[in-house]
């Protein structure tokens, strides 16, 4: 697979569409500036296309292999993956007392989406290191952060996180992991855990496991949850590797993509675990890393999207068939000019383009909640990291999804065959809606807590900042960002109602407001997307926005405008789906 880092696109969604350089404004990032963030993009875009991006097929077809108890990675992981630490390119949030560089998150994001887009299964390992490392950096004692922190802010050990279980699924309360104190002041780690994302390997010579597990006396449901870090091996208090824990992987799943990735069931057998903050506070600590899992699972639908549009669009233009309506040249002519091709490839670029742009927002906003320079700025901006969690996590990976399936779609019969390529990105692609909370658990979510939960005050706010981005764009003299800003304006009052309806709706009939969870969410991506890349369009550079003008007003012109028959497929309720005869055992 060939690959290469689009910087310039990644710098127009991150600087001129996210507002990236607010963060350095805050004061926290004294070192960022321009020459650093190009130096650290094509850094690791260079790894990414490289080496990463060579290994993509080639581990897709030969999948991980179980033995003896052990997991083995495909062919080259291991190299590549020495080579990812020795760059540092894991510990660039970390805090730089325990070997990290420090970096502002939203430009790990940029950073990590070359990783995704070249291997999405070989990037899913450092996508969970960097999990854990914020999850210890958040509630480890003192001597857990001393102790774990400088060694997977290296690579040296990787992280994962153990949550769900046979009987449980998302129903996090219903886990029975078993914790039992021991006399040490350790615990002992009893039961199983599935679909456990790089469980076990051979990259890294230890595996740092955050478990989901009940103390004896805890209470029922998701109240009673602790969490307990439990390394493969056990370390010493020097951080060497000591004897081996007694956690294994009981087998690795058979998937319909990301065969490079290990995906296991662990056992836990009096596995020693000491616990991570206070007793029964697990499942809170558990959404530090979720939350960042939710926001680089949306990253990896753009990632994965991106790298299917590259093979794509190379395909369109190589493949001769037909004649091109005012075509000169004798003979068939390359696919990319037939309109419909055009329309699945400029589709696939606009849906690209607007969530790399919200993925990115989200990160920023996480930043500046972490670093805004008074309390007051960081309150506004974790309202709106917050809301656009479930959008970026659910829009993004549903878009990849169609990005990827568009890109079969070019391919025609070689898009159908393995052989062909494209069929790997789709396959790739279709795991992330349900990673991290299934994509209809994010819109649950949005309306519940991050809409109805404040009363829609966080919404207005970002439905005012589209109206406020539409006149902007309609005043600017410039005729596509007229027609763009004309749309987005329509977009935003169509939120407005949406979200009237939605208030009025939930407290009356939670079940009809529920029906409508899907459509509100595609809604609010479709409006905050556009609202993102029009904002760019006006702040970047006349060459940088000239070059992403094009795809902007075709997302306005195709994807936002169905704005209205969302609204109308909102309000439809729940009757017709509770009316339908499903075959239902029960109501």
């Amino acid at each position: 697979m060939s690959y290469a880092a689009p910087v310039a696109d990644i710098r127009f969604a991150l600087e001129a569409c996210a507002g990236f350089w607010r963060v350095r404004d805050t004061g926290a990032f004294p070192d960022l500036d321009e020459s650093l963030l190009e130096a650290i993009l094509e850094g690791v875009g260079a790894l990414a296309g490289d080496v990463l991006a060579p290994l993509n097929a080639s581990g897709d077809r030969e999948g991980v292999r179980l033995s003896n108890g052990r997991v083995f990675a495909p062919s080259g992981f291991a190299e590549a993956y020495a080579q990812f630490i020795a760059a540092g390119w894991q510990g660039i949030t970390a805090n730089p007392s325990h070997g990290g560089q420090g970096m502002p998150r939203a430009l790990a994001l940029a950073a990590h989406e070359t990783i995704h887009a070249a291997n999405m299964a070989f990037g899913l390992a450092p996508m969970l290191t960097l999990g854990a490392i914020e999850a210890l950096e958040a509630h480890g004692t003192d001597a857990q952060k001393e102790l774990y922190l400088p060694r997977l802010a290296t690579g040296e050990w990787t992280g994962t996180m153990n949550l769900t279980e046979p009987q449980a699924g998302s129903d996090v309360g219903a886990l029975q992991t078993r914790a039992t104190p021991a006399a040490d002041g350790s615990y002992r780690i009893t039961g199983q855990k599935i679909f456990i994302t790089w469980g076990d390997h051979d990259l890294a010579e230890n595996i740092v496991h955050l478990v989901l597990a009940r103390l004896p006396d805890a209470p029922a449901g998701s109240k009673g949850v602790s969490l307990f870090v439990v390394p493969k091996f056990l370390p010493t208090a020097s951080g060497e590797i000591g004897p081996a824990n007694a956690v294994r992987c009981l087998g690795v799943e058979r998937k319909m993509g990301i065969h490079g990735s290990p995906t296991c069931t662990m056992g836990y057998e009096d596995a020693t675990g000491w616990l991570v903050g206070g007793e029964n506070e697990g499942l809170a600590m558990m959404f530090t890393m979720m939350n960042s899992a939710r926001i680089n699972v949306a990253l990896q639908g753009v990632a994965v999207g991106e790298a299917a549009y590259q093979k794509t669009v190379a395909y369109a233009h190589e493949r001769l068939q037909g004649r091109g309506e005012g075509a000169t040249a004798k003979g068939a002519s390359p696919i990319s000019v037939h309109a419909d091709v055009r329309r699945m490839l400029l589709t696939m670029r606009a849906l690209v383009q607007a969530g790399r742009a919200i993925c990115y927002a989200a990160g920023v906003e996480t930043d500046l909640a972490y670093h805004a320079r008074d309390e007051d700025a960081r309150r506004v901006a974790r309202a709106r990291a917050d809301l656009l969690v479930p959008i970026a996590k659910a829009w993004c990976t549903d878009r990849g999804v169609d990005v990827a399936s568009l890109g079969v779609q070019v391919h025609g019969g070689m898009g159908f065959v393995e052989d062909g390529g494209a069929a790997q990105f789709y396959r790739d692609a279709r795991i992330a809606p349900i990673y991290e909370g299934t994509n209809g658990i994010q819109a649950i979510d949005l309306i519940n807590r991050k809409v109805a939960g404040d009363g829609g005050a966080a919404m207005r706010a970002m439905i005012a900042e589209a109206r406020a981005t539409a006149h902007a764009a309609r005043e600017s003299g410039r005729p596509r960002l007229l027609r763009i800003g004309a749309r987005l304006a329509a977009g935003a009052d169509t939120m407005d109602e949406a979200t009237d309806w939605l208030l009025e709706t939930i407290g009356a009939s939670r079940r009809d407001a529920l029906a409508g969870a899907d459509t509100y969410l595609r809604l609010a991506g479709d409006m905050t997307g556009a609202m993102l890349t029009t904002r760019g369009l006006l702040n970047a550079a006349p060459d940088a926005a000239d070059a992403q003008e094009t795809s902007a007003l075709f997302f306005a012109e195709t994807i936002l405008a169905l704005a209205p028959s969302r609204l109308s497929a909102l309000k439809l309720g729940a009757d017709v789906l509770f009316d339908a005869d499903l075959g239902d055992a029960a109501r």
